[in-house]
C-alpha cells in the first residue's frame, strides 16, 4: 500500500529559511487579526468608525470618544500590519525560490485572496451590515466574508508548507477523497458558524431550552433559524476528520492522525461549552481559535495528499 512521507531537506538556503519562518509567522499573526475580528462583531462595534473605510471617522487617526471606535481601530491597525506581512512574504517568497517553484502560485493567491478580504470588509462597513442590522443581506455577506477567511488561512499555510524545501510526497490515492470532503465541509462548519455567531451576538437567549425553541419557532428571524445549520454541518465535518485520520493511520501517518484528532477533540469541547454557556464574548474568541487552528492543521495535512506532484518538485530543485 502506498504511503506519504514528509523527509526534511538537511541544508536550506538562509533565505528559504527565512522566507518559511516568515510565512508561519504571517499566519500566526492573521489568526489574531481573525480573532480580534470576532470581537469587533460580537461587541458590536463595527460601526466604531462610521462608514469610513478604510479611514476610521474620516481620519487616519480618529478621536477615541467611544470604546467601539478603539475596537474597530485597533482591528483595522491589525489588518494592515498584517496586509504589510503578506506583501513582505509575496516578495520574500520570490525572491527566495526558483522559477515555477508551487509556493509562488500559492504567495500570489493568497494576495488575491487578502484584496477579496479587504473588499468584502468595505462591504460590510459602507454597506451598514454592522452592530445591530439583521438583515438577510447580513447573513450572506458574512457568510462569503468568513469562507474568504478560511480560504486566506488555508492559502497562507500552503505557502508555508511548500517553502519546506526538500520534502517529498507521496500520497496514497485513498487519501484523496477523505481530504476533499472534510475540507469542503470545514470551509461550510465555518461560514454557517459566523451566522450562528452572529445569531447569538443579536439574539441572545435567556437559556439553553430557549435558544433552541427559537432555532425552531416560525416568527423567529432568519439569522436565529439558520443557527442549526452549524451543529449539522459540524457532524459531517467531524465524520470526515475521522475518517480521514483513520486512513492516515493507515497509511502510516500516525503522527498526523494525532494531531488531526487532537484538534478536533478540542473544537467539539469548546463547540459544546459554546452552547451550554450560551456563548459569551470569550469563549466565542476561543471557539474561533479552535476552529482556526484545527483548519490550518487540516489545510498542512491536505497539502502533501492533494498536490504530491508539487512536493515532488519541490524536492528535486
Amino acid at each position: 500500500m502506498a504511503t506519504h512521507t514528509l523527509t526534511p531537506a538537511l541544508h536550506q538556503p538562509r533565505s528559504l529559511r527565512g522566507a518559511r519562518a516568515w510565512a508561519w509567522a504571517t499566519l500566526a499573526f492573521f489568526v489574531i487579526v481573525v480573532l480580534e475580528g470576532a470581537v469587533v462583531r460580537a461587541t458590536s462595534s463595527g460601526a466604531g468608525c462610521g462608514d469610513h473605510w478604510p479611514l476610521c471617522n474620516g481620519e487616519v487617526l480618529p478621536h477615541f470618544q467611544r470604546v467601539a471606535t478603539v475596537i474597530e481601530f485597533l482591528h483595522r491597525s491589525l489588518t494592515g500590519i498584517c496586509t504589510a506581512m503578506f506583501v513582505g512574504l509575496i516578495a520574500w517568497t520570490f525572491y527566495a525560490t526558483p522559477k515555477r517553484h508551487p509556493a509562488r502560485l500559492a504567495s500570489v493567491v493568497a494576495g488575491i485572496l487578502l484584496l477579496l478580504e479587504g473588499a468584502l470588509g468595505a462591504v460590510l462597513v459602507k454597506g451598514h451590515y454592522v452592530e445591530k442590522n439583521i438583515s438577510d443581506a447580513r447573513s450572506v455577506v458574512q457568510s462569503i466574508h468568513f469562507t474568504n477567511t478560511m480560504l486566506l488561512l488555508a492559502a497562507a499555510t500552503v505557502v508555508a508548507v511548500l517553502l519546506g524545501r526538500g520534502m517529498r510526497a507521496v500520497g496514497a490515492a485513498s487519501l484523496r477523497k477523505p481530504t476533499i470532503v472534510t475540507l469542503v465541509a470545514t470551509i461550510v462548519t465555518g461560514a454557517t458558524g459566523s451566522v450562528a455567531a452572529l445569531a447569538d451576538t443579536l439574539f441572545p437567549s435567556e437559556s439553553l431550552r430557549a435558544a433552541i425553541a427559537a432555532d425552531f419557532a416560525v416568527n423567529s428571524p432568519l439569522l436565529i433559524r439558520m443557527r442549526w445549520m452549524h451543529p449539522a454541518a459540524s457532524v459531517l465535518a467531524i465524520c470526515g476528520a475521522l475518517w480521514l485520520s483513520v486512513l492516515l493511520k493507515r497509511n502510516g501517518s500516525v503522527k498526523a492522525a494525532n494531531l488531526l484528532i487532537l484538534n478536533l477533540v478540542m473544537q467539539v469541547l469548546i463547540g459544546v461549552a459554546d452552547v451550554v454557556t450560551l456563548a459569551p464574548t470569550w469563549i466565542q474568541v476561543l471557539h474561533l481559535l479552535g476552529a482556526d487552528l484545527f483548519w490550518i492543521t487540516l489545510s498542512a495535512l491536505a497539502v502533501p495528499v492533494l498536490f504530491p506532484r508539487a512536493m515532488d518538485r519541490i524536492a528535486e530543485i
